[in-house]
């Protein structure tokens, strides 16, 4: 313990200790905002008998929640660098859990978008940042495995918490279901008590030493790092289309004339090897032979999740799709893992919570708009084929 103090005091990473508590804490925070976050589409069908309403205007709500999480992102970050990331988490955790219970009892469509939307899209917000930034104050050595595991939380969760939330919609209808949902979330206030945090000695690479004399103190100087605006560059197109095979699969292989049993597979697979991609990529860029290539590791993820995508219009079997759903899948998590590894090793720890909520930010408007886009194109493509 007194070694594990005298590190501290030091800054100096400890790779473990108390960072595997921040890890799991992470891996908590990840469930309770994103996959939680995808589970709300499992209510449209309630939704829609309730209020009466169609596909669309129901959709507006996850819509609405993804890119609130994302577009605040930086006050998630303001709030962690100003105060502390225990401090934002926890006011996180009771935002998100009232916006939930507001849900609850929501009496139009309307509503739902403030609280199920707005108010706990904010709340996530304030948790999601924080959380990923203090783990990689704790890492170094083996920052990638740490982040993997962190962000594996979206994939496990999402495994089983949908199962769960479909059952307390059948057993308390989707107004108990949000009850109980609300204070499931409330679980960040837990994880934010136990975010303990450690003061790290500034980065001395280079570059930022070069960027302190253009800006002496400045709270994002990163932002004229040449290698940080390719990288934003890199994951405004990124966020533009990978969430779109996860949204378009199913249709797209049903109307390949594919049962719903195994299109419903596909997902599953995609799911499950995303959770994989997560844990085993963020190993491997850990070994000693990768490290050095993180960066590049990042890259080759990408373009072979493009890759998969062009060969798609080709793939009209369940036999050939599988393939597709492993590789996709694998590459998804991979990357998912190293966006906040990579934004740590080119803009350092101490920029790591503003860059982070710029990256995030970065992903709000493409979440927002890309479905309908993407479903303007999958339709005529759909149709075009039979």
């Amino acid at each position: 313990m007194a070694a594990g103090k005298q590190r501290d005091s030091r800054g100096v990473p400890p790779d473990g200790g108390w960072g595997w508590v921040i890890v799991g804490c992470c891996f908590m925070v990840t469930v309770c905002t994103r996959a939680v976050t995808r589970c709300v589409s499992i209510f449209f069908v309630e939704f829609q008998a309730h209020f009466g309403a169609d596909y669309a205007a129901t959709a507006w709500t996850h819509s609405l929640l993804d890119c609130s999480t994302m577009l605040c992102a930086p006050v998630g970050s303001l709030v962690g660098s100003r105060y502390s990331c225990r401090a934002a988490v926890v006011a996180g955790g009771l935002l998100a859990s009232c916006g939930l219970l507001l849900s609850s009892f929501a009496t139009s469509l309307e509503m739902l978008y403030f609280s199920a939307g707005i108010l706990t899209g904010l709340g996530f917000a304030l948790c999601y940042t924080p959380a990923i930034a203090l783990v990689g104050c704790y890492f170094q050595r083996r920052k990638a495995l740490a982040y993997g595991v962190a962000m594996s939380g979206s994939g496990i969760g999402t495994f089983v918490l949908a199962p769960v939330v479909q059952m307390l919609i059948e057993l308390y209808s989707w107004r108990g279901a949000l009850l109980v949902l609300s204070a499931f979330v409330a679980n960040l206030c837990v994880c934010g008590a136990l975010l303990r945090p450690i003061a790290l000695q500034e980065d001395s690479a280079p570059r930022l030493r070069r960027m302190r004399r253009l800006l002496s103190r400045g709270e994002y100087r990163f932002l004229l790092l040449p290698d940080f605006l390719g990288l934003a560059v890199s994951f405004l197109f990124l966020a533009s289309g990978c969430s779109l095979p996860f949204v378009y699969l199913v249709p797209y292989a049903l109307s390949a004339g594919i049962s719903h049993q195994h299109a419903a597979f596909l997902m599953s697979i995609l799911g499950v090897i995303d959770i994989v991609g997560n844990i085993t990529f963020g190993w491997l860029t850990d070994r000693r032979c990768l490290k050095p290539y993180r960066l590049a590791c990042y890259v080759f993820s990408v373009g072979m999740e493009g890759l998969c995508c062009l060969f798609t219009p080709l793939l009209r079997s369940f036999p050939l799709l599988v393939p597709f759903a492993v590789l996709y899948g694998y590459f998804d998590g991979a990357y998912v893992a190293l966006i906040p590894v990579v934004t740590s090793d080119v803009v350092g720890t101490t920029c790591l919570s503003s860059a982070l909520g710029v990256v995030y930010f970065l992903h709000a408007i493409p979440y927002l708009v890309s479905p309908p886009i993407g479903g303007e194109y999958c339709g005529g493509f759909l149709l075009y084929n039979g």
